[in-house]
């Protein structure tokens, strides 16, 4: 009764799975629409476009109002010196500046922001794909393990149908009683790795929605994942390699950022309104002021090259990085690659050795029905089997691990 009702519920569990079966890009999706740091990434961007529009709103003319009321009354001959307060001090002002900037220089800073923004995306894009990866690999894991499950709970449900069998044969007294208990060691110890895959399968199912920031506590069946080898782009097309570039352009362009800070300044003003000290005819002083800053840098002790030192470093450091990750592309890839044909000449080799183990099992299976084989035999011809069908899970698993790592770093 109790092995009719745990057959009864791994049945109903497994169809109820299969009914809410998701699939690897419903998991990607998610993954990525839920995901903060990809959004942080797209925000950073807007914000870089109002940076921009600030740069050129700093350059019109900046007007402000401008209110300053003093008074420092003398009373019997104490108070502040009138020399230096005027007693009073009233100003009421706008004031209007703007700075000069060569159009050489706007363009320099607006391609600063330019750059910062690309950068930004380029970076999102990689922790994109990052994030793919991350979600693939832990799908095929579950996959795998819910695979492994599904395979232990039908050899179980085999075993179940063989136990009635058995049973009756050793009332019999075609099989011996010690015969049987060894059988049914077997079926309990095959009810175990069902219960043990089941409970595998609720982690690494459960660590796949909190990767993709879903919550779901179902026990849900994953649809086998449609892996292929994407073409391979060589190192420079790349979407790291595109990050070397952009780092190139923001140091050339932070470079000559450097000669333009040193360039003389020149700043324009002039203000209107009312400023006096109210002493002497005060509805005369209204006027207006107006004039030109200049300022040129003359001696820094040598900063300008200093700063221009730091830059050529920073280029160095980014081609020595640059290069050292076309190498490790390069190498990595080759390996994938000898890895990735090892394993499909082992899960062919296992898969062949799979077909004999199947039809020793089934025939064991036949003879048995009859007497005509020992239930020692049947054991290991059933453990033969799951030693084989256990191991090409595992390797297409790790095959399909190595795919994904092939295909990222994928294309611009």
């Amino acid at each position: 009764m109790v092995k009719l009702s745990l057959l009864i519920f791994l049945s109903v569990s497994f169809i109820s799975s299969s009914a809410q079966e998701h699939n690897l890009d419903y998991y990607i999706a998610a993954g990525i629409q839920n995901s903060p740091l990809l959004r942080d990434y797209y925000y950073q961007q807007q914000n870089n476009s109002i940076d921009s529009m600030r740069l050129l709103a700093g350059l019109k003319p900046q007007v402000t109002g401008v209110s300053i009321n003093s008074y420092a009354p003398v009373i019997a001959g104490y108070g502040y010196d009138e020399a230096i307060t005027n007693i009073g001090n009233f100003s009421e002002q706008v004031t209007a500046s703007k700075q000069l900037v060569s159009k050489k220089n706007l363009q320099n800073q607006q391609q600063a922001i330019q750059l910062l923004t690309a950068s930004l995306h380029i970076t999102g894009k990689i922790a994109e794909q990052d994030l793919k990866r991350t979600i693939i690999a832990q799908y095929i894991n579950a996959f795998g393990t819910w695979q492994q499950y599904s395979f232990n709970k039908e050899v179980y449900e085999l075993l179940l149908k063989e136990d009635t069998i058995l049973k009756k044969l050793t009332q019999s007294s075609v099989y011996r009683q010690t015969d049987y208990l060894t059988f049914l060691v077997t079926m309990q110890q095959q009810h175990l790795s069902v219960t043990l895959a089941r409970n595998q399968y609720q982690n690494e199912y459960a660590t796949l929605n909190y990767l993709c920031g879903l919550f779901d506590t179902s026990l849900t069946a994953l649809a086998p994942p449609s892996i292929e080898i994407n073409e391979l782009p060589v190192a420079e097309h790349t979407v790291y390699y595109e990050k070397f570039k952009v780092d190139s352009l923001v140091l050339k362009t932070n470079d000559a950022q450097i000669d333009f800070s040193y360039k003389p300044k020149v700043n324009l003003y002039a203000d209107a309104g009312f400023v006096s000290t109210l002493q002497y005819l005060p509805y005369k002083n209204f006027g207006a002021n107006f004039g030109i800053n200049l300022s040129v840098p003359i001696y820094d002790g040598k900063q300008k090259k200093m700063q221009h030192d730091k830059i050529a470093i920073a280029e160095q450091t980014r081609q020595t990085y640059r290069d050292y990750f076309v190498t490790q592309y390069k190498q990595q890839t080759a390996q994938l690659f000898q890895q990735l044909n090892s394993l499909e000449e082992l899960i062919n080799e296992t898969n062949s050795q799979l077909k004999f183990s199947e039809g020793l099992m089934q025939a064991n299976a036949k003879l048995m029905a009859t007497g005509d084989v020992r239930i020692a035999d049947y054991v290991i011809a059933i453990n033969n089997y799951l030693n084989a069908k256990n191991l090409i899970t595992q390797n297409t698993v790790s095959k399909l691990q190595i795919i994904t790592q092939i295909n990222y770093p994928s294309r611009q």
